[in-house]
């Protein structure tokens, strides 16, 4: 008869599942459309964000969308400014002024989040 997992043990392997960026280039493109407040403001927080944790070992380009529209088109922007990470893979879109520092932490994989927290989010 097979032992069934406990919590804990699946919390365990999903831990260990995990992928360790810490060496990883990272590859991100920002799009915005022109010099407004919004696209500003992105542009200074994801740069205060890479530079505080990726220090090094990230590729930032920056699209303005409006001059280049096909780049656009290409990656299905539908709103900006919108951040991609394309490297390290999964491939990652984030929407907004990147003000919400944590967040993009954890969607570049660069925060873990907390046991019971990753274990509700694997249910």
């Amino acid at each position: 008869m097979k032992k069934q997992s406990s919590a804990a043990d699946t919390l365990a392997a999903f831990e260990s599942a995990c992928v360790d960026h810490d060496n990883d280039r990272y590859v991100l493109r920002l799009y915005v459309v022109g010099t407004t407040p919004h696209s500003k403001r992105a542009i200074v927080n994801i740069r205060k964000i890479c530079e505080e944790h990726l220090h090094g070992r990230y590729e930032l380009e920056i699209v303005d969308i409006s001059r280049y529209p096909t780049l656009a088109e290409g990656e299905q922007i539908i709103a900006a400014p919108t951040l991609i990470k394309k490297l390290p893979l999964p491939l990652r879109r984030f929407i907004g002024d990147m003000s919400q520092t944590e967040r993009i932490l954890l969607g570049l994989d660069l925060r873990k989040t907390t046991g019971q927290a990753a274990f509700r989010k694997i249910r």
